[in-house]
């Protein structure tokens, strides 16, 4: 059974918003346009045939999408540098019922599953359901007792179902920097967790093959017997 775990990219879709340090807002979405109507290509062909050609632009941070480590780190792996089995993994779901906004969560509100080495370990908030909304822009977070789990368990990505699995008032960036810099790879924005069953699946996190890359939009999803 397939299980589609990703919001759908639209013209005008959700992203978020940067303050530089000027004071000037800068908001993340994503451009969807015929670059060739029908229309336009019919003469092309004689009036026998037609075709669109669409144009798309967007921030490669949009969406449900995939940090490679040189999101964090200069020099590091980037998009294009990242193997088929860096993102198609076993995974787990780790459900933290009664998340807070703006709150971190830690091993005394939950324990992670022993069995983690070499998966997917996915955090479903279930925040996907405010997607659109300013709620979804305060969500729980991943704390630093996770963070050391994670590390010492030996995942392989990290996904939630959050737009950052770190605090975005917080400049170190705790969560991408400790991850990343271990090239364990990271999956935000992910939706529909809830779906995914308790026992064994196989997660899915496939993005172009972008050269230059430090980010990109996927389809995730997930194989589940």
């Amino acid at each position: 059974m397939l299980i589609d775990l990703s919001h759908t990219f639209a013209d005008g879709m959700p992203g978020f918003t940067i303050r530089t340090p000027e004071g000037r807002e800068e908001t993340f979405s994503a451009s969807i346009k015929p670059f060739l109507t029908h229309e336009t290509s019919a003469p092309f062909y004689q009036g026998k045939a037609s075709f669109e050609l669409t144009e798309i632009t967007f921030q490669t941070s949009i969406g449900t999408y995939l940090d490679a480590p040189a999101h964090r780190f200069q020099g590091m792996r980037d998009i294009s540098g990242l193997r088929l089995e860096d993102v198609v993994l076993d995974g787990v779901v780790v459900h933290v019922p009664n998340a807070q906004a703006g709150r971190p969560v830690g091993l005394d509100n939950y324990t992670l599953p022993d069995d983690i080495e070499g998966k997917a370990v996915l955090f479903r908030f279930d925040w996907d359901q405010h997607w659109g909304t300013d709620t979804y822009e305060t969500y729980p977070f991943i704390g630093p007792d996770i963070i050391d789990r994670l590390i010492r368990g030996g995942a392989k990505l990290v996904g939630m179902d959050t737009f950052n699995a770190d605090d975005r008032t917080d400049p170190i960036r705790p969560v991408h920097t400790e991850l990343l810099s271990r090239d364990i790879l990271i999956v935000e924005n992910l939706t529909n967790l809830a779906a995914l069953p308790e026992g064994p699946f196989r997660f899915f996190a496939v993005p172009i093959k972008a050269q230059g890359a430090a980010a990109m939009t996927v389809r995730a999803f997930a194989d589940a017997p």
